[in-house]
Formats: structure tokens, sequence, C-alpha cells
């Protein structure tokens, strides 16, 4: 199968903002895809349409993508800092960010989507909610493992 495919000419020649735009677009399908599955297999997540579904994971990755900068500029300003108050301060506000960000997500999906998107189950879904979003953290980071190494294999 390696040996039929074609040889690609532009290999190292995208832009930056090629790039960025290939990554966004994967991440952004790999969160639909955990929301559906979500969805299509457990009791706690409703989600009216293909279309809502699409729109949530592009919000998802737009507000996910503000929290993981939020979190890196207040962890570098600590990490700038001497001492063990530093050290404490910097895992309690990044917590805080981490925690609270997920709490505002689900508040703007509601209200964006009202009631095309409803997670339920325990503390009124928001337990369910954490847990697609660590899913989508962690499916991310592994997509992003196998295009890495899959990078660094010699060809064949």
């Amino acid at each position: 199968m390696k040996n039929k495919l074609p040889k690609n000419n532009h290999a190292g020649s995208y832009t930056k903002h090629q790039q960025l735009f290939f990554e966004y677009i994967f991440l952004i399908l790999v969160d639909l895809t955990i929301l559906n599955l979500f969805s299509e297999f457990t009791d706690n997540v409703y989600i009216s349409s293909f279309s809502i579904s699409l729109l949530a994971a592009i919000l998802l990755q737009f507000m996910l993508q503000i929290t993981i900068s939020l979190e890196h500029k207040v962890s570098n300003y600590f990490k700038s800092k001497d001492g063990l108050k530093a050290k404490v301060l910097r895992g309690l506000s990044i917590w805080a960010i981490l925690f609270f960000s997920k709490l505002l997500i689900l508040e703007v999906i509601n209200f964006s989507f009202g009631k095309s998107i409803v997670f339920s189950g325990a503390v009124h879904g928001v337990i369910t909610f954490i847990v697609i979003i660590i899913t989508m953290i962690v499916a991310e980071q592994l997509m992003r493992f196998i295009y890495r190494y899959l990078g660094e294999r010699k060809n064949d």
C-alpha cells in the first residue's frame, strides 16, 4: 500500500497559517467525534443534530484554546517567581483556571445552544461534561502522538 502512495512534492512547504488551520480542523473533528460518540452511546448527552454538534465542537475548541492560553500565561508568570509561595500559587491558580473554565464553557454552551445540547447526570451534568472534556484532551493528545510518531519513522 505504501508504495502506491503518490510522492508529496510539497512536503515541508506549508506555511505556519496552513499548519495551524490543519491542526485546528483536525482537533475540531476529534472533538466532534467524541461529542457524537457520547451522544450516541450514553443517556447523559443529548445533541439534537449533527450541525449542532459541529458548531459545539468549534465553540469548544475555541474556548479550550483560550483556556490553555490563559493557563500558560499564568503558569509562566509564577514560574518567573522564586519560592514555595509562588509554586503553591501557581498550582492553585492553574487548578482554578482549569476547573472554573469548564463551568464557564458549559454555561456558554447552554447559552448558545439551549435545549439543543443537554448534559445530564451527576451535579446537573457537570461531571458528564468534565468527563467529555477530559476524553477530548486525551484523544487529541493521542492523535498528536501518533502523528509525531509517524513523522519520526524512517521511510521503509
